[in-house]
């Protein structure tokens, strides 16, 4: 399926951003230009809505017809979100994904954007300003890692194996305080697991074969629809954790990642017993 956004071209807005707004304040923060949203570790940076103010002027340039959506604009309007289900065109953006890790001058955050179609999520991309280079989908068309001078690398997930020897990323951090010590309790089951708290590389080593899964129970469309997306055309299974698609007005329900949908339903069975 064609995007109705030209995905290059938003690619390369994600670019200016990040070289224009983000990376000269990387490590450079002031104690004003971080501050706290809904706990500690929520932040928000001058880089974070310098950056969305400058993809949210490009878009309405380029696309005056899309709904746009960034993180920090619905941080200000949350009734922003309701419109997305409606929206014949949105794009949505998550200006710096990892603001954490950013704040913290740890070099794991990226720049992320998806395009919605009638309520179906078309396009994907996930920019790394250290690395310079994306990771991005089109429904039907593959994940691709494009790098600036254009060369193009298809992606693909790694095989299936056993429990024992599954490797991936799992934040639990929102789990239900019930749940939580069952869950992480049932991880011992497999043979690694972490996060990054950055959803934009933890999505970009699942579609580069590195491993084998990766589950959130918090979801924010800039956080997953790009990533879920190039995921799916990498070869990977997403559901939530009842089975069904997930799709871009969802906000509850938890997701799961997995190489094929044997491992889905084997983690979620032995694993993940939200």
């Amino acid at each position: 399926m064609t995007s109705l956004v030209d995905v290059t071209t938003l690619a390369h807005v994600l670019r200016r951003a990040a070289q224009t707004e983000i990376l000269p304040r990387f490590r450079r923060l002031g104690s004003d230009d971080v501050r706290a949203k809904s706990e500690a570790t929520d932040l928000v940076t001058e880089a974070d809505e310098r950056a969305e103010r400058m993809v949210k002027a490009e878009v309405s340039r380029l696309w005056p017809e899309a709904l746009f959506i960034g993180e920090e604009s619905v941080a200000a309007d949350p009734a922003l979100l309701d419109k997305l289900k409606d929206a014949d065109l949105a794009i949505i953006v998550d200006p710096v994904d990892g603001t954490f890790n950013f704040a913290s001058g740890i070099p794991a955050f990226g720049v992320m954007a998806s395009v919605i179609s009638k309520g179906e999520t078309v396009a994907g991309i996930i920019f790394d300003p250290m690395g310079d280079d994306w990771v991005l989908a089109e429904r039907g068309g593959g994940a691709w890692l494009r790098r600036p001078d254009g060369e193009m690398l298809r992606l693909k997930t790694t095989q299936a194996v056993a429990l024992e020897d599954m490797v991936g990323m799992a934040s639990t951090g929102f789990l239900p305080k019930e749940k939580r010590a069952e869950i992480m309790g049932n991880l011992a089951k497999v043979r690694y697991s972490t996060n990054y708290r950055c959803a934009a590389h933890e999505y970009r080593t699942l579609a580069g074969g590195h491993v084998h899964y990766l589950m959130y129970n918090k979801l924010m469309p800039w956080d997953h629809l790009a990533g879920s997306l190039i995921s799916q055309e990498a070869g990977a299974y997403v559901r939530r954790f009842d089975g069904t698609p997930y799709l871009p007005h969802h906000l509850d329900g938890g997701l799961l990642i997995a190489v094929d949908k044997g491992s889905w339903e084997l983690l979620r069975r032995e694993v993940f017993t939200v």
